[in-house]
């Protein structure tokens, strides 16, 4: 069996916050409990939406807390020629197709067709009338199912609830689902813990693993924190930054959302110490 390799991969959009703090918990927590590797990826591939120095704060807030990665921390702003790479691989394996839709026209097709919303009719997929503003996967038909370590087996029709999907925005930016990919890979991360909003996600990732022949993670998604309207606490919906002056209290407001008792502790590296074992007999220490 290869060495569990894991890691925390944020998006510099803002500041961490407790949902933040609860995966990298999480992360850091099942990589040591299996005596494996954990790693930091700054997911920093939408310039509009990152103020500017918000990667340092990220970085400087994890150290705060004790998480260290074993290794360098890597920034996918360095890495476009790897999407680059990967994205003109699936074009000859005919994987891929460009895309003229706006926004606007993908809504009202959907619609005219009876399709839910936000999903991708297909209109571009025999061939674009104008010039190709995006580059999209073209999804197989069928179910697509795959086991998660804490949810269990979990399926869904890529097809019919998302449709084909972009890998290459208009705006030139590179879409999550490949740059995540692409990055794994590259990586050797063999083992994610993420939090469960991006459980819809997995199946497009792996149907993208199995195009560009990369081996597959072992996924466990975790609870969500939730904001008082029952509504996944983020930074779009106005989390509250985590508070530095009093790491303990905050690293065990996270311990306490994974279902964890509390115990005493004098730093943020010694909870980490402590926790571990007990990471170890839980209900998440699962193969």
């Amino acid at each position: 069996m290869n060495k569990y390799v894991g890691r925390f991969a944020p998006s510099p959009t803002g500041d961490l916050h407790l949902g933040s703090l609860v995966c990298a918990l999480a992360s850091y927590l099942d990589a040591r409990a299996h005596r494996g590797k954990w790693l930091i990826r700054i997911e920093d591939i939408d310039p509009p939406r990152e103020p500017a120095g918000a990667a340092e704060k990220v970085l400087s807030t994890l150290k705060l807390f004790g998480f260290e990665p074993d290794d360098d921390v890597i920034f996918q702003s360095h890495r476009y020629h790897l999407y680059e790479g990967a994205l003109e691989r699936l074009k000859q394996l005919n994987y891929v197709y460009g895309c003229s839709c706006t926004r606007r026209e993908i809504a009202m097709a959907a619609k005219q067709q009876g399709l839910r919303e936000n999903v991708y009719p297909g209109t571009c997929r025999s061939g674009a009338n104008k010039p190709a503003r995006s580059w999209r996967f073209k999804v197989p038909a069928g179910r697509f199912s795959f086991h998660d370590r804490y949810y269990g087996v979990l399926s869904q029709n890529v097809e019919d609830e998302v449709g084909d999907f972009v890998l290459k925005r208009a705006d030139g930016f590179w879409a999550y689902q490949l740059a995540v990919v692409v990055d794994d890979g590259e990586q050797g991360i063999n083992n994610i813990v993420r939090g469960a909003d991006l459980l819809d996600n997995t199946p497009r990732q792996i149907l993208l693993q199995q195009a560009l022949s990369l081996p597959h993670p072992t996924y466990m998604h975790i609870p969500l924190v939730l904001a008082e309207d029952g509504k996944k606490l983020s930074k779009q919906n106005g989390a509250t930054e985590l508070n530095t002056r009093e790491p303990d209290k905050e690293i065990l407001r996270a311990w306490k959302h994974l279902g964890f008792e509390e115990f005493k502790f004098q730093t943020p590296e010694e909870f980490l110490k402590k926790a571990i074992p007990v990471w170890s007999s839980s209900k998440y220490f699962r193969p």
